[in-house]
C-alpha cells in the first residue's frame, strides 16, 4: 500500500515538474500544438484501466467557424447545439451521422453577461414552473438524436433550486441526462442530481476561456492531469470567433493522447458509468 501511494505521488510530482517546465519557457503561439505534444510524449504513463475523454463543443447550431471542422474531427466528440437557431436542426443531424454525441446547449439565464448571448428559449429565474418546463421540453424536441443537457451560460439557473429541479426533472422523464458546465462553483446540480437518483457528470475544464493557441494547448495540458489522476476527463471547448483556434489545436493534439493509451468517448459513456443500478431511464435515453 505504501509502495502504491509513494507511486502516485511521484507520478504528480513529475507532472507537476512537466507542467512547470512548458510554462517557464514560453514559446510561440504558432509552435504551441507541437510542444504538446513533445511534452506529452515524455509524460510518465500510469497504470489505469482506461484513460477515458469526453470532449464537449459547445454553441453549435448557428453556423459558426470551427462548426464543419469540429464535425470532421477524426475522434468522438460530444456535439452541444443550442436550439431554435438556423443550423439547429442540420448540426445536430450531420453530428449524429459522423457519429457524435448530441447534446442540447440549452440557455440558461447567468448572475452576469449580455443577455443577448443567451439566444431563443432561454431559462429564466423568474419564470413560473410551468414556463419552464415547457420551454425545456420544446428545446428538447427541436435538437434531433440529443441524448442529453448541458447549460450554456447558467451560472444563476444552476444555483437555483427551484428551477433546476425541474430541469432535471424533465431530463428524466425524456430519458435525458444533464451535464453541468460548472460555470458556477455553487452550482445545485450536483446535490439535485443525487437526490433523484440521476448520474452526476460535470465540466473539470474550459479548454478555449481565453482565445489563444497557447492558453488551449495548456488547458490540454491540464487535462493530461486529470487523465493521470483520475483516468477520466470531461473538457468544453466552442465553435464561434476563435473556433478555429480551438479546433486546430485539438486536432494537433490528439495522436499525443493516442499514444498516451487515451480513448477519446462520447460523454454518454461516462454517464453510464454512474448510472445508478435502481434508475430505470425513461423511454428517449441512448445509452452506448
Amino acid at each position: 500500500m505504501r509502495y502504491i501511494k509513494g507511486r502516485r505521488k511521484l507520478l504528480r510530482v513529475c507532472s507537476i515538474v512537466l507542467l512547470t517546465l512548458f510554462w517557464c519557457y514560453p514559446i510561440s503561439a504558432s509552435a504551441a500544438p507541437r510542444s504538446l505534444d513533445n511534452v506529452l510524449a515524455r509524460t510518465v504513463a500510469v497504470e489505469v484501466k482506461e484513460q477515458k475523454l469526453a470532449v464537449i463543443i459547445d454553441d453549435l447550431g448557428n453556423g459558426m467557424k470551427g462548426t464543419e471542422e469540429i464535425m470532421m474531427m477524426p475522434v468522438k466528440l460530444t456535439v452541444a447545439v443550442m436550439p431554435f437557431l438556423p443550423t439547429t436542426v442540420a448540426d445536430a443531424r450531420r453530428a449524429h451521422e459522423q457519429g457524435h454525441d448530441v447534446i442540447l446547449h440549452l440557455p440558461m439565464e447567468p448572475k452576469q453577461g449580455n443577455p443577448k448571448w443567451l439566444g431563443p428559449g432561454a431559462i429564466l429565474s423568474n419564470m413560473t414552473d410551468q414556463d419552464v418546463r415547457q420551454r425545456v421540453e420544446a428545446a428538447i424536441d427541436n435538437v434531433p438524436f440529443a441524448v442529453g443537457i448541458n447549460n450554456h451560460m447558467g451560472s444563476r439557473i444552476t444555483g437555483d433550486e427551484r428551477v433546476m429541479s425541474i430541469i432535471l426533472d424533465v431530463c428524466r422523464e425524456r430519458g435525458l441526462f444533464f451535464i453541468d458546465s460548472r460555470t458556477n462553483y455553487r452550482s445545485v446540480v450536483s446535490k439535485l442530481s443525487g437526490l433523484k437518483g440521476m448520474p452526476e457528470v460535470h465540466n473539470h475544464i474550459f479548454l478555449d476561456d481565453v482565445h489563444t493557441e497557447r492558453h488551449i494547448s495548456g488547458q490540454l495540458l491540464k487535462v493530461q492531469e486529470q487523465l493521470m489522476q483520475e483516468g477520466r476527463c470531461v473538457t468544453i471547448g466552442h465553435v464561434g470567433v476563435h473556433g478555429l483556434k480551438t479546433a486546430s489545436v485539438l486536432k494537433q493534439s490528439i495522436p499525443a493522447f493516442q499514444k498516451q493509451g487515451v480513448t477519446f468517448v462520447g460523454v454518454a459513456d461516462l454517464v453510464a458509468e454512474k448510472e445508478s443500478p435502481g434508475l430505470s431511464p425513461g423511454p428517449g435515453v441512448i445509452l452506448p
